[in-house]
């Protein structure tokens, strides 16, 4: 576990692909435990830590992760979040190149709870009252070998956004099924990476800006990122 930021009042981890932020029906360990862990043995805490979770990535989803340690900063942190005051940046890889190569997307999306996936819309209708206003922008910045890597910054944090987002456009991200990719990863997990969170402190007001390096893999070391 890459530990990339730390204080009294806040720790981000940088999430590998395949873990878990919370539990679930599962039953695996999720990134919560071995967060609490890590501060219980570093600041040798007896009792239970306190560990708020501020957002969440998908399991097949890597990179920033932030935790709150108190809970005033975990309830400034959530107003950040909710009043779109956090800069975030992804990486994805998709297997067909994006056209254009920069630009703005908006739908709509609803839920699918059967199939635990976001169904995309171009607009409100009859079929998806409820569907929910997603933006970002995307551009792309890197293409070698068929795979082409886009920059996303999204405006919204609908679930599920980037992925559905980008493959109702054609491009989905490699390795994820469940969008449309034709073909799996070999370890299951999917090419989208949280590369940036930046925020002003909940405590301290000052400037933060919090970055992970993404996996070790052919795919992303190809881009030599």
């Amino acid at each position: 576990m890459q530990i990339i930021y730390e204080d009294n009042h806040l720790i981000a981890v940088n999430k590998p692909a395949g873990v878990l932020v919370q539990e679930d029906e599962t039953g695996d360990k999720p990134l919560t435990d071995y967060v609490k862990d890590y501060i219980k043995q570093r600041y040798d805490k007896p009792g239970e830590v306190f560990l708020g979770v501020i957002h969440r990535l998908d399991r097949p989803v890597s990179g920033v992760v932030i935790f709150a340690r108190t809970s005033k900063a975990l309830e400034r942190m959530n107003k950040l979040f909710h009043d779109r005051k956090v800069e975030k940046v992804y990486w994805a890889i998709a297997g067909h190149r994006p056209n254009p190569l920069k630009g703005s997307l908006r739908h709509f999306l609803t839920k699918d709870r059967e199939k635990n996936m976001a169904r995309v819309y171009d607009q409100i209708s009859n079929r998806n009252p409820d569907g929910k206003l997603s933006e970002l922008d995307y551009e792309l910045i890197g293409e070698l070998s068929g795979n082409y890597l886009i920059e996303v910054r999204p405006h919204t944090g609908r679930p599920h956004q980037i992925r559905a987002q980008l493959a109702k456009m054609g491009w989905p991200i490699r390795g994820d099924l469940k969008y449309g990719f034709p073909k799996a990863n070999p370890d299951g997990n999917i090419h989208l990476h949280c590369r940036k969170l930046a925020f002003e402190h909940p405590i301290k007001l000052e400037q933060v800006e919090i970055m992970a390096d993404p996996p070790q893999d052919p795919v992303w070391n190809m881009f030599d990122l």
